[in-house]
């Protein structure tokens, strides 16, 4: 796309209100009590990075204003459009988000990427973040089997894993249908 021209951004933001309305009857499926967001990224390979966050069609037309009275160049090239999800990760009451490190289908460590000026609703992958690593009180890659729920810390570990190894699964389906 390229966002100096009307036509474009007429297409991205109908693509914009599409995904937003299918987010949004899915909130209301499942009782999701938050105001659903987009991401737009720019497709470069495994280097996308977000470069907007949208709750509203509106916030695109009026980025496109801002972009000219500010005399900036609008992005020009392939747009990725992705479901935002929050980070509630925190670590001392800043926002963290879990990375996984895998070989194969092993989970082989990973480590909080944490930004002290960013919000919940926003990729922390920007300059000022920093790492954290995992760390677990439990290096057990099995829930605690015959524990009471909810009465050791969660294992994180295996939580961060299962979604990973899930994506992961979900990218290789994902390609095999292209």
């Amino acid at each position: 796309l390229d966002l100096n021209q009307k036509v474009d951004c007429d297409i991205l933001e109908g693509h914009v209100d599409a995904l937003l309305q299918k987010i949004r009857r899915k909130y209301r499926e499942y009782s999701i009590d938050e105001k659903p967001f987009i991401v737009i990224k720019a497709n470069q390979g495994p280097q996308a990075r977000g470069f907007l966050t949208l709750r509203d069609t509106k916030d695109l037309k009026n980025l496109h204003l801002s972009q000219h009275q500010e005399n900036q160049t609008p992005y020009k090239g392939e747009l990725i459009l992705q479901e935002g999800i929050r980070t509630h990760e925190r670590i001392n009451d800043v926002v963290a988000e879990p990375v996984v490190h895998m070989i194969d289908r092993y989970v082989v460590g990973g480590y909080y990427r944490v930004h002290a000026q960013l919000r919940d609703d926003e990729g922390l992958a920007a300059p000022g973040s920093h790492f954290v690593p995992l760390a677990f009180a439990s290096q057990a890659h099995l829930p605690q089997l015959g524990e009471a729920p909810g009465r050791h810390e969660p294992n994180r570990f295996y939580m961060y894993g299962v979604i990973a190894r899930l994506a992961m699964l979900a990218g290789k389906i994902g390609r095999a249908h292209v």
